[in-house]
């Protein structure tokens, strides 16, 4: 008689593993005390706590929270594998970093896997120029997470400098020290209030720019905040080889605490009898783009006046220095700016009214003309220096289809009716011209450019070569040779301008664009 068949073994049933919650938790500048009672709660019940550090070094947030860990809790220091420009490895410093940020995440990963719940410790605040952001970047699409605020050390700052940062609709920037030294000095001299970080090796820089701003005297230096080493003093009296990274500059934009408070930005200047001498005014085209196509003349200028007028993308293109006081605003108040740059020459100023590409085309040196036919300005001086116009660059980049007789159009209808710019565009289609056509178009501006479009093919071959330049001279820079009839409007934004060619312009073997001198037969005499 045989055996009943055995039934197979079972294995245990087993549920799977639920993934832990990830927390990004701020502690604070370095008192324990300012550690919130979220973050505390969190830490207290976490099964691994994770925190960076420098190699050989102690984690900052580690000790801030040494009081909180449990015993037995999981620890995952990060180490960094570098913390200044200088490594082997292949990809350099942000290949080392970004390596290093990959290899952490799955440590990590790893634990969040298991179903333990991860709490990594940030310095100040997790989204405030921290390392958690790198790991969030990593881990929040995979696992839940959770981010918990913390105070910044800039509030420590302030706090223990009791000064107030800004009032009302002041305006605070926060600027990392590592910004190249001209850029930091033009966001400092246009801001109220500002804090700067990540100083360490920079702060010589810093302090230049703060001089070159004029805000060197409105700055405190204060390292440490909240921490027992804390100190501060004025950055003018800072040795810059005792600076650690865990220190900022503090600058004060209440008005009780140096010069910090700006006036707004075209603000009347005050009413008063003229200078003996007047000062003058200085109309200059600072190029269409990089700093290469402003003139020497230009800048030799720049170097030499006490105030920069103008739309605000062109005065941020200005060096500051010290002695420089900026007047930025928004577009279409042309008039404003050119009254405010002859008011403050009246008063004896000297005064730069900026332009993008050439100031007297389409620029501003004909609204400083005009608002100086004012009696008023009579004695103040205003010279027109020119500069390298968006027309000249586009057709550079291209070849030379400016090389015969070409006309200057603007398509924007703000300050003529746009049947004046049709009729203008239909008889230079008709004289056969090559034609620059700026401000195509703009986000309100759509149409313009269509109609234009048709205006030119009622006396122009579907085949006459167009030139389209955009950001021509900056980083996102392109030049597209298309012709008239293939045209495609909605590919026109504001950062466009055209040349549209004659019927003699003509395309090389190699894609260059070009314009002959000379007349074809049929319009010699």
């Amino acid at each position: 008689m045989s055996n009943p068949p055995t039934s197979p073994p079972t294995s245990p049933v087993t549920s799977p593993v639920t993934s832990g919650r990830f927390w990004g938790v701020g502690v604070g500048p370095g008192d324990p005390e300012l550690v919130t009672l979220k973050a505390a709660r969190l830490i207290g019940a976490a099964d691994v706590v994770a925190y960076h550090a420098g190699a050989g070094k102690e984690s900052n947030a580690r000790r801030t929270v040494a009081g909180l860990l449990t015993p037995g809790v999981l620890e995952e220091c990060l180490t960094y594998p570098v913390t200044t420009g200088a490594t082997d490895h292949p990809g350099g410093y942000a290949g080392a970093i970004a390596a290093f940020y990959e290899e952490a995440a799955e440590r990590l990963a790893a634990h969040l896997e298991a179903g333990r719940d991860v709490v990594l410790l940030a310095e100040g605040d997790p989204m405030f120029y921290g390392s958690f952001m790198y790991m969030h970047d990593r881990l929040a699409a995979r696992f839940e997470t959770e981010v918990v605020a913390g105070v910044p050390a800039f509030a420590a700052a302030t706090a223990a400098l009791a000064w107030p940062l800004v009032r009302q609709t002041d305006v605070l920037t926060v600027l990392p020290g590592t910004l190249p030294e001209p850029e930091l000095a033009r966001r400092l001299a246009d801001t109220e209030g500002a804090v700067v970080m990540k100083l360490g090796r920079t702060f010589p820089a810093v302090r230049r720019a703060l001089e070159a701003a004029g805000r060197l005297d409105d700055a405190m230096y204060v390292e440490r905040a909240s921490m027992p080493a804390e100190r501060w003093l004025p950055v003018a009296e800072v040795d810059p080889a005792t600076v650690p990274y865990f220190s900022l500059v503090v600058v004060a934009g209440d008005s009780r605490h140096g010069s910090g408070r700006r006036p707004p930005a075209l603000a009347a200047v005050a009413p008063g009898p003229a200078a003996p001498q007047p000062g003058e005014v200085v109309v200059v085209g600072l190029g269409p783009g990089p700093d290469a196509w402003t003139t020497p003349e230009v800048s030799e200028a720049l170097g030499r006046v006490e105030h920069v007028v103008g739309y605000a993308p062109y005065v941020h293109r200005v060096p500051q220095r010290a002695g420089l006081t900026r007047h930025a605003s928004g577009n279409g108040v042309e008039i404003d700016r050119a009254r405010l740059a002859l008011d403050l020459a009246r008063r004896g100023e000297r005064v730069a009214v900026v332009s993008g590409g050439d100031a007297g085309v389409f620029g501003m040196a004909t609204a400083v003309l005009e608002a100086a036919d004012d009696p008023c300005y009579d004695g103040v001086d205003v010279r027109v220096l020119p500069g390298v116009s968006a027309a000249q660059a586009v057709a550079a980049r291209a070849g030379a289809p400016l090389g015969g007789d070409v006309a200057l159009v603007s398509l924007s209808d703000r300050l003529k009716p746009w049947s004046l710019v049709e009729r203008r565009l239909r008889a230079l289609a008709e004289a056969d011209l090559v034609i620059a056509i700026y401000n195509p178009a703009s986000r309100s501006r759509t149409q313009q450019v269509v109609e234009a479009q048709k205006v030119l093919l009622e006396h122009q071959g579907p085949d006459t070569v167009v030139v389209v330049g955009r950001d021509v001279g900056r980083a996102e820079e392109s030049v597209e040779v298309t012709t008239l009839g293939g045209l495609d409007p909605r590919s026109i934004d504001m950062k466009c301008l055209l040349v549209v060619g004659s019927s003699s312009t003509r395309v090389d073997r190699a894609g260059r664009v070009w314009t002959p001198r000379w007349a074809q037969p049929e319009e010699a005499p």
